[in-house]
């Protein structure tokens, strides 16, 4: 179902290579499954890459994707089916509509991230989710978190400041993949071309996932490449 279009120009060259990785998308997936349920909204889905993984969780989901290009695509692929409305503009606030909202490694893309925040619990339902995944810590950014628009990298700190005035029920912060985590210092450190077999590199990291989970568990998750945060209304 389509919905009144914008235009933001977002490339997102980024998302067909990370699109594909499935052990990574898997691990994401244990970590929120069991807060995703009724009626969701997932801010940001690009190519839907995310709803395959959640969409039997949901009773009916709405997207909202501001890339025309992206938007087109989402269109294309997933208009016939019934639970899914598609929307070419940014989520905008919906008092008490949802029981989940998800922001999957989108957040860093959003400027005033702590007005996003807000309009989007106050769009949960009482005793519903925000969940958002974001990269984590500052000392890891790079020349890729400019080139693909991101804004910042997070930490819990920063998390825990900017939704200090929200009434929120509880909220979980987790760090997780450590082995990303190494492989994004280590990049910094060399100043590498991080572009020069960008495909390669990606599916290296997404094969070590496996491995990253492991690490987490023994370190009880002290830090990571990503930074889990999801709130309870």
């Amino acid at each position: 179902m389509n919905k009144k279009k914008t235009n933001i120009n977002y490339p997102g060259w980024e998302l067909k290579y990370f699109d594909k990785s499935k052990n990574f998308r898997n691990y994401q997936l244990d970590l929120v499954k069991r807060f995703i349920k009724g009626v969701v909204a997932e801010v940001g889905p690009g190519n839907g890459t995310n709803l395959s993984y959640y969409i039997k969780y949901s009773k009916k989901i709405d997207l909202y994707e501001p890339t025309k290009k992206l938007f087109l695509s989402l269109n294309k692929n997933f208009k016939k089916n019934k639970k899914i409305f598609i929307y070419n503009k940014k989520f905008f606030t919906q008092k008490n509509k949802y029981n989940t909202i998800l922001y999957l490694d989108v957040l860093e893309h959003i400027n005033e991230d702590k007005k996003e925040i807000l309009k989007a619990f106050q769009s949960i339902k009482k005793n519903g989710h925000l969940i958002i995944n974001v990269p984590a810590y500052s000392h890891l950014f790079s020349q890729f978190d400019r080139d693909v628009g991101h804004y910042r990298r997070y930490d819990k700190k920063y998390i825990k400041k900017i939704i200090k005035d929200l009434k929120f029920n509880k909220i979980y912060l987790k760090y997780y993949d450590s082995i990303g985590y190494f492989l994004s210092l280590i990049s910094n450190i060399l100043s590498t071309n991080y572009k020069k077999n960008f495909d390669y590199k990606v599916k290296v990291w997404n094969f070590l996932i496996p491995l990253s989970k492991i690490i987490d568990f023994l370190i009880c998750n002290l830090f990571g490449k990503s930074l889990l945060i999801i709130i309870k209304k």
